[in-house]
């Protein structure tokens, strides 16, 4: 680590974050610096600023980057070579797409990019795309599907597989060059336009009728229209969550939320929270073709993603072992630790609760391990605001590789661990109320672990919980009996009632239960 990077991290440059590698990824709509930390198998963007260049607006028009959006571009990527320089970051990854891989004066811009210290590297349409789908891969593990990646100059499709990608093409339908698309009188303008964008989709070999009789698999998308869209479809359906990545609809109910679109205007659009003047521009024209999409390739459902083509980046330069890890825990164990909740900690609780509220129907071990990390992370927060604050971790973070019911079992285990087991009308809407009980349990597992030994290795080793013959029984040492005291006889009854079983204290001799351990 350099000299640099050393004393901003001790200066809290970012929140105990260190900046470990930065992204600058020119498109034809914005420039944009990505700077992020934490563990690059879920990694946490720790900046993220962008300049609305707008390089490929005139791409169509005359094939060349407009002065103008050079010179905006230009400014912003100085700014971006001083930050960097400043925080020390040497791993600077720059890439462009498709406004300069198809420009004239392409390549005098970046010569201007090399002057000013970057190493640009132009992807092609099909390098694109499979990178993008490695940002899908990444966030969605052992995803099927097609991957649709809708930037300002292109549309990307990729179909993938597991881990891998195949049929990578590169279309001119991005979000900038769909007006070219509308045609200009005549009737059924929408219909027109639509078929027009389905006869390139179709042409490129991408229809599902040239495929057979294929199973529907799902359709991602990836991109910031496709993500506005996701946010004016949760908006309009009232959906307590707000974080768009994973956000899913069926194919009845994108259709319908199409036309919806469709007949929206700009104006109407700019109205809304979370909807820029660009993307409002361009939400109509984007649901055209999301109707084209739909028609040539007949997805099983769609998905949102917030991963692409930066993520794709990262994902790609992982070792093996480094993919193979659970994004999820990757992601919260990173988050816990700069919280005082380590993973070893939250292990140690974890096996120490598992005889007792396993996971049963509902969830699953690294799930469980994930609430344990944040239960134990949220009484870091000042008791005023702890709840609220560590729920809305549950629901609202960007967690990888995890769904609504999922967050909400988050958010019911992190409320419990906090003693409030009267949940909202939010969270039984995302989680069956059989899943919302499985997840209070855990968290109340966990509040009698932290409570019982102040968090301590010790008070771990010379106790047991368990549930036999119908009852939740804690088997403590000798040693450590007047650790049994009214808070934690207060947190046996609660956890035992919420089981529905007895419960009752056994005091036993160290060795006996050393002896279980070794059982």
């Amino acid at each position: 680590m350099s000299t640099k990077r050393r004393r901003g991290d001790r200066d809290g440059t970012f929140a105990g974050n260190t900046p470990e590698r930065a992204i600058i990824d020119i498109g034809s709509n914005t420039v944009r610096l990505v700077v992020y930390g934490g563990s690059m198998r879920a990694p946490m963007v720790i900046l993220n600023e962008k300049v609305t260049a707008r390089l490929g607006r005139d791409i169509g028009k005359d094939g060349r980057l407009a002065d103008e959006a050079i010179a905006l571009a230009l400014r912003g990527l100085e700014r971006f070579a001083l930050l960097l320089d400043d925080l020390g970051i040497e791993d600077v990854e720059t890439v462009a797409t498709a406004a300069v891989r198809e420009a004239s004066n392409g390549p005098e811009f970046i010569q201007q990019l090399e002057a000013l210290g970057f190493k640009p590297r132009i992807l092609s349409g099909e390098e694109e795309a499979r990178i993008s789908a490695s940002g899908v891969i990444g966030a969605f593990p052992g995803s099927r599907g097609s991957v649709a990646d809708l930037g300002g100059g292109s549309l990307e499709l990729v179909h993938i597989a597991g881990d891998e990608t195949s049929d990578p093409v590169s279309l001119p339908l991005g979000a900038l060059r769909l007006p070219d698309f509308r045609p200009p009188s005549g009737k059924n303008p929408v219909a027109q336009m639509r078929k027009g964008l389905e006869k390139v989709i179709r042409e490129a070999g991408w229809s599902s009728s040239e495929h057979g009789n294929l199973e529907p698999e799902p359709l991602y998308l990836v991109g910031g229209t496709w993500r506005a869209m996701a946010v004016f479809a949760m908006q309009t359906r009232d959906h307590p969550l707000s974080d768009p990545h994973g956000f899913e609809l069926s194919i009845d109910d994108v259709l319908q939320l199409t036309e919806t679109l469709i007949a929206e205007t700009p104006e109407t659009l700019r109205d809304r929270k979370r909807i820029s003047t660009m993307r409002a521009e361009k939400l109509p024209d984007a649901a055209v073709l999301l109707q084209a999409l739909i028609a040539q390739l007949s997805p099983s459902k769609i998905v949102f993603s917030s991963w692409g083509l930066r993520e794709g980046l990262l994902y790609d330069r992982l070792p093996p072992h480094g993919k193979a890890q659970d994004p999820l825990l990757a992601g919260v164990s990173v988050f816990a630790t700069q919280r005082g909740a380590p993973p070893t900690l939250a292990t140690r609780m974890a096996a120490w609760t598992v005889d007792a509220v396993p996971t049963r129907c509902h969830g699953s071990e690294r799930l469980r391990l994930a609430a344990t990390m944040l239960s134990l992370a949220s009484m870091q927060i000042e008791p005023n605001i702890r709840l609220p604050q560590a729920i809305d971790w549950a629901l609202h973070k960007r967690w990888i590789a995890v769904d609504g019911a999922e967050r909400a079992m988050l958010a019911a285990a992190i409320a419990a661990n906090g003693n409030q087991i009267d949940l909202t009308d939010s969270l039984k809407s995302l989680a069956s109320e059989e899943a919302i009980e499985d997840a209070v349990c855990w968290g109340l597992a966990v509040r009698l672990a932290r409570r019982l030994g102040a968090r301590s290795r010790r008070s771990l080793q010379v106790s047991r919980l368990v549930v036999r013959d119908g009852f939740l029984i804690l088997r403590l040492a000798t040693s450590h009996e007047a650790l049994f005291g009214v808070p934690v006889e207060k947190d046996m009854k609660l956890l035992a009632g919420q089981l529905g079983l007895d419960w009752t204290v056994e005091i036993v001799p160290d060795e006996d239960l050393l002896a279980d351990a070794a059982d």
